[in-house]
């Protein structure tokens, strides 16, 4: 096979690996989504007493209905807005000078140098440089999760997920997070701004999101390009 011949074919093979290496963003989201589906529970013991332990999803008699136990439904109101700005402005400026006057020459010293040889010298330096960023996310909306587990100290993990499909496009959305049950109002809702450990994920797929992908022979190139 000739040098031109074997040259497009590696040039073929270079373009379809580019192609093939599109990485899809790290989701930011992990672990389980919903809360594992529960044992099977004991029919209760006809001892005629009002409060049954064994019964899943038991109260006590005198608290609310508050989610304290896997399975138990917690909705997220999400009200997450960040504003960060910042500015860098700095300018520096040296100067210096050194002078050497001949003023006397002493005999022993060769006629080539007089009092007319000065030496002069100056330099400077001077740098100045300017940035700045901002910043400003707003993200609103709530999503219904469930406890997928409870910690030593009560406080309760939550996850969910919710999917939207249109025409040819979805969406989801997905939560995470650790929420103390004190922080829980009586509808089952607290705010994102309350809940540690906040995971939050929106994503698409579908047309919206191949606009926003990079073609294979711009990929091929940029992974190539020194600059």
């Amino acid at each position: 096979m000739s040098n031109p011949y074997r040259a497009g074919l590696a040039f073929a093979v270079l373009a379809l690996l580019s192609g093939c290496a599109l990485i899809p963003p790290e989701p930011v989201v992990t672990g389980p989504l919903t809360a594992p589906p529960p044992q099977r529970m004991p029919p209760p013991s006809p001892n005629g007493s009002i409060y049954q332990p064994t019964v899943y999803g038991d109260y006590p008699l005198f608290e609310d209905r508050r989610p304290r136990n896997v399975g138990d439904i917690v909705t997220i109101i999400i009200q997450e807005k960040t504003n960060a700005s910042k500015n860098v402005d700095t300018s520096t400026d040296k100067t210096g000078s050194a002078s050497l006057t001949l003023d006397a020459v002493p005999d022993f010293l060769p006629d080539s140098i007089n009092s007319s040889q000065n030496l002069k010298a100056a330099g400077g330096n001077q740098m100045e440089g300017k940035g700045s960023s901002s910043a400003d996310n707003t993200f609103t909306g709530t999503i219904t999760t469930t406890v997928i587990g409870v910690l030593p100290n009560g406080n309760l993990q939550i996850a969910g997920q919710k999917q939207i499909a249109i025409n040819r496009g979805s969406e989801y959305v997905r939560f995470s997070g650790v929420v103390d049950p004190r922080s829980i109002t009586g509808s089952n809702t607290v705010l994102s701004t309350q809940v540690a450990d906040a995971r939050m994920e929106y994503r698409s797929k579908g047309t919206m999101d191949e606009v926003q992908t990079m073609g294979w022979l711009q990929r091929f190139f940029l992974n190539i390009s020194p600059f």
